[in-house]
């Protein structure tokens, strides 16, 4: 994907804030990377650009080969549709579907059959070490257990782009890393570019690159080790 001279405003006259002021980035097919930076400084912005969530005010995003601004909101929702996957801080299951009936969503959403569906997710639940696990309900798991059904949730439609926000932040350490293992590993097996939005220090390691924010703008661009070296991490 490659963005250029995005800036997104909100509100109007003297409540006018900018999020973001002119982002230019560029993310190659299959690469993980991270988007780092204090609170504020645009970093959840600029993924709900790349998503399409958000329209630019200036500048846009080229994301595999097609641009928001021609497209109708329904062809952004199909866009989104079939090449997106959404992995956030809160596991955002629903309570009253088993995790196989959870998982089974974005499939359902682009047009397959629920039997279909079904088996997809249930396949996808055995990669994240669930499969048996497929009848219970969100409740009965825990906080790493219900992340790994977000992740597989987000993965069950093979979409090209990964999108997480604050993935590891409900965490503790452990789990935390093991998360990330199990993402980097299927994002390499499905061949899906992976962008995630982090605070946690911890998981810098993972990243092939880094891209500081602040104020709004990208001011580091660095490989993780990079990245790390120069943080003294």
């Amino acid at each position: 994907m490659r963005c250029r001279g995005v800036v997104k405003r909100f509100g109007e006259g003297a409540g006018e804030v900018y999020a973001l002021r002119g982002v230019d980035l560029d993310i190659k097919a299959g690469e993980f990377m991270m988007l780092v930076g204090p609170s504020g400084c645009g970093k959840t912005t600029l993924i709900s650009v790349i998503a399409g969530i958000l329209a630019a005010d200036e500048g846009g995003c080229e994301v595999l080969g097609e641009r928001y601004e021609i497209m109708r909101s329904s062809q952004k929702m199909d866009f989104r549709a079939r090449n997106i996957g959404f992995v956030f801080q809160q596991f955002n299951l629903l309570p009253s579907l088993s995790i196989a009936e959870n998982v089974a969503i974005p499939m359902i959403i682009n047009g397959h059959d629920r039997g279909h569906a079904l088996q997809a997710a249930r396949a996808m639940l055995e990669e994240v070490g669930l499969g048996d696990r497929a009848n219970s309900k969100p409740n009965l798991l825990s906080g790493g257990q219900q992340q790994r059904v977000a992740i597989a949730r987000a993965l069950v439609h093979e979409p090209k782009i990964l999108l997480c926000d604050e993935p590891t932040s409900a965490l503790d350490h452990t789990t935390g890393m093991k998360i990330l293992d199990m993402m980097r590993a299927l994002s390499a097996k499905h061949g899906t570019t992976l962008i995630v939005v982090t605070h946690d220090s911890r998981i810098f390691k993972y990243a092939d690159r880094i891209a500081h924010m602040d104020d709004g703008r990208i001011d580091q661009l660095l490989s993780a080790k990079e990245f790390m070296e120069t943080a003294h991490l």
